[in-house]
This record gives structure tokens, sequence and C-alpha cells, in this order.
């Protein structure tokens, strides 16, 4: 069978590792410049081609001339997982059997770009597989499998979506399989009343508002690593976190929001609006990721600082 993979981040990969022995063509976003230098660094997927003996091709837009090439192709399946860029009509028309999608959630709820982070951002307990077919409106296509993932609470946007993919490898291996014996199901058709839309996440997303739920705050911290990855400054200076835990209650007194009120072998201790965080990790600006408990040590007068 004659597989297109469409396919541009680091969830991506799994899956086309999955489907490697089909020999797929692969196809993914072009990267950009980078970095004070503008230097060029390919993407996770192309990667994966190369380690994998695999043919690829680079696109910024289906409207180029190198995306109009696929016309000249035998194409059986289009596989995508992650792509980001939303296909026209007549790239949907290629393959013969279809084109067919990984998404990270259960449709319909959590359609568009941040699935995986709008879920742990909601508190979400479970999140899920779909697998349906590709319609030029996003996310909208007939479910064709559907399986449950659950969120540990030490899940973070990582850790979730490497889960995902790797067990859609698997899903979608086996699906390929079935689809080369008995062709592509019209699978069911999603109701359109229970649809559910996620952002683009941007950077700015990821400052943190103390003055906020400290279980909310949490949810910020983990849904957004690795990127934007939750934020907030300290005299001046951005300080990413990477780890914290909900507490409790912050001893009686008068704590305003973002006031560093202690700090311990594990961290320092942030108050919020309804408790406090113990901070774990961090990573200062221009500097590499550290224990929290090591910077509190270091930074003089640290304790009475408030972030903001």
């Amino acid at each position: 069978m004659n597989i297109v993979f469409f396919g541009s981040s680091i969830f991506s990969v799994p899956i086309l590792e999955g489907i490697a022995m089909y020999n797929p063509y692969v196809v993914t976003k072009r990267p950009k410049p980078k970095g004070r230098g503008y230097s060029m660094e390919d993407n996770e997927v192309k990667k994966a081609a190369l380690r994998l003996g695999l043919k690829y091709l680079e696109i910024d837009s289906f409207k180029e001339e190198a995306a109009g090439s696929l016309k000249n192709t035998t194409i059986d399946l289009f596989v995508v997982a992650s792509f980001g860029l939303i296909f026209p009509k007549w790239a949907l028309e290629l393959p013969k059997l279809g084109p067919i999608n990984v998404h990270p959630s259960l449709l319909p709820k959590y359609r568009g770009p941040s699935p995986i982070q709008s879920a742990i951002l909601n508190g979400e307990k479970k999140t899920g597989i779909t697998i349906m077919r590709i319609t030029e409106k996003v996310d909208s296509g007939n479910i064709l499998y559907q399986e449950e993932v659950v969120i540990d609470e030490e899940d973070n946007g990582e850790t979730l979506a490497d889960k995902i993919s790797r067990r859609a490898a698997s899903i979608v291996k086996d699906m390929i399989d079935k689809i080369e014996k008995e062709g592509l199901p019209e699978g069911k058709a999603q109701n359109e009343e229970e649809a559910t839309y996620t952002p683009i996440i941007t950077k700015e997303m990821g400052r943190i508002d103390w003055d906020s739920n400290a279980n909310e705050i949490l949810r910020k911290i983990r849904a957004f690593i690795p990127w934007p990855t939750a934020y907030t400054y300290l005299d001046g200076h951005q300080l990413k976190i990477y780890g914290a835990t909900v507490i409790g209650q912050q001893p009686q007194g008068d704590y305003p929001p973002g006031l560093i009120f202690g700090k311990g072998r594990e961290g320092f201790y942030v108050s919020t609006k309804d408790g406090a965080l113990l901070v774990k990790e961090i990573q200062v600006e221009n500097k590499k990721r550290m224990g929290a408990a090591d910077f509190a040590n270091g930074y003089r007068g640290l304790v009475g600082k408030i972030l903001g």
C-alpha cells in the first residue's frame, strides 16, 4: 500500500516509526529560522525520516509547487498526525482509500490545535485517541476508532503527549493492516452539538497569575510543558517553573498572592489566592533548569520577595 505520512512534531514520531515498515513517503513542515543566528534546525519528523531511510518532502503551504508534486504520485492512504496545515480539497481527494488523522482527544470534545494542554488545564481525569476521516472542516470527520487514555496526576503536556502517541502508533498500525484487507470504513458521524474547541497556545498564556487558585496554577504548569512553559518574574528576570505541588493553606498571616514565604529541602513556597505551591524545579532566564531548593539556597533574600 502506498502511504503518505504527514507530521511535523515530536508527537508524530512514534506514529511514523510504527508504520515505517510500509515505507511511507513523509511530508513535513519546513523549519523556521531560530535563535539569534537564525539557524535552520530539522524538525523531529524529518530527523526520524532520515534515520528510518524514508523519502521526505518539506513544505510551508499546499499552494507551493513542491506540494503540487503529490498529484503525480500514486497514493492509497494519507496518515496524518500533528501536521500543522489545513488540507485543501484537492489534496484530500488524492488518496484512493482516503485520508485519516490521529487526534489526541475524544472528539468531538477538544477539537483544534491544543487538545492535550486544554484537557490538563481543565482538570480532566481522562482524554483519548480518535482516528477519523479528514474533511475540509477541522477535526469534524467521521470517527473510525476511539480509545480512552487516563490523565495521571503527574502527567504534564509532554508525558501525556508521549503516552498518547505511543499508544496511537499501535492502533494506526493495526488499522492500516485492516484497511489493506477490507478498505477504509465510513465511520460514525460526530455530534456537532457536543463539539468544543481549543485555542492556539501563545507564549503569553504561560504567565502565571498568582491571584488564582493553587490548583489552577499547578494545572497551567503541567499543561505548558514543554512549551511555552509557565513563567513568572523575580526581580525583573523571567523564572520558568517546571515542577510544583499544591500544599494547601499557607500559614496564618498577611500573605499577598505571589509572596515567597519560605523555603525547604524540596524548594520554596509561594502564596496563591486560596493556598500555596511548593515550587520544585525552575529555570532562571538564560540559565539551565535546576532544583528550586538549590536556587533558593543560593539566592540571597529570596524569602519575602513577590513574584509577578
